[in-house]
């Protein structure tokens, strides 16, 4: 982990490092386009966002984690999680995810319905996904059953409002637990997709978000994506970030890292990238930023799906979106909780 931090922060001081063989191209590695990495106790880690890091993916650490970054954290908490299709191969362990829950005062896990025809288009879909997919420990709300709220989008860049599931006026704080991933269309899915698109409501806040707001094209290459697709999600997410406020913090879990959502179920590519770890922060901006220079910051051979799924989509663009909209913070220190 030292290592990891004094070779990142030396490679952001020349500006950036190289990754070749991507594409037959020489590729950025791990650009900062949101925040930046600083060192602990730095003149500029002053003022700076904290993200924390472990590498044991297991609850004892997880719910560590959430105990550093749960100020603010009160009332009634949702816990927003990809409850993914069916049988989906990659989604988080049920057990990390009861454990943390059984720590969280009246807490709930809660998602949305989907835009595309999948197993939780419906309500009745998506509870029966649920069921088959161990989501069944407490209670799992989907937001949109019973219809949308309307949440505004302040100096947006593409959107003035989004429609929201209408159960999210229903609680005070929101924990984000995200599977961090690749995804089909935004490159990466972290903690920013997880809530722009994930609190959406199924069938007219995520046709704001995909940019298709009337019948959407059964091509989805026909759909609005890259730079675009990016921004929409950040103004979406951001929507979330101001109703919660102080009252919202973020958790992503970097193990089985396909380079498809956990939208695609069994379908889902078969991870190639190692499993790096848990990240934490109060700060949406850091916690993705961090996760993408962990992935960038691999060996070639290890992470260059990924990275090849990241960057042909233009997915850190959503990194620069956050940042324009004044998201977050654009500096990070990391602090490894691990003893060993």
């Amino acid at each position: 982990m030292k290592n990891y931090l004094k070779k990142s922060i030396a490679a952001m001081a020349l500006g950036a490092a190289v990754i070749t063989g991507f594409s037959g191209q020489v590729e950025a590695r791990a650009p900062v386009v949101g925040s930046r990495l600083v060192e602990k106790g730095s003149p500029e880690a002053e003022g700076a966002a904290v993200v924390y890091y472990t590498k044991h993916i297991d609850s004892e650490h997880l719910i560590k984690l959430y105990n550093l970054i749960n100020e603010g954290i009160t009332g009634k908490v949702a816990i927003k999680l990809h409850t993914g299709e069916k049988n989906g191969p990659n989604i988080l362990p049920r057990d990390m995810v009861r454990d943390l829950q059984a720590t969280i005062p009246d807490s709930a896990l809660v998602d949305t319905n989907t835009l595309y025809h999948g197993d939780r288009y419906t309500t009745e879909g998506h509870r029966e996904a649920i069921e088959v997919n161990g989501w069944t420990f407490c209670p799992v709300d989907i937001m949109d059953e019973d219809g949308d709220a309307v949440l505004p989008v302040k100096d947006g860049l593409r959107l003035q409002e989004v429609a929201m599931g209408s159960h999210i006026l229903n609680y005070d704080s929101m924990l984000v637990l995200t599977h961090y991933k690749g995804h089909a269309m935004g490159g990466f899915g972290g903690s920013m997709k997880n809530i722009g698109i994930g609190n959406a409501s199924g069938q007219v806040g995520k046709r704001q978000v995909h940019g298709v707001p009337g019948e959407p094209p059964a091509d989805w290459g026909q759909w609005p994506a890259k730079e675009t697709l990016m921004e929409l999600m950040a103004d979406s997410a951001k929507a979330t970030c101001d109703h919660f406020g102080e009252h919202i913090t973020f958790i992503n879990v970097l193990r089985r890292m396909s380079v498809d959502c956990d939208c695609a179920g069994v379908a889902a590519h078969e991870p190639t990238i190692p499993d790096i770890g848990i990240l934490a922060s109060k700060d949406i901006l850091a916690v993705d930023q961090a996760s993408c220079d962990m992935v960038f910051d691999m060996n070639y051979n290890d992470n260059k799906d990924l990275v090849e799924r990241i960057m042909s989509r233009h997915g850190l663009h959503q990194l620069k979106a956050m940042s324009d909209q004044k998201m977050g913070k654009d500096r990070y220190v990391l602090i490894c909780i691990d003893e060993d």
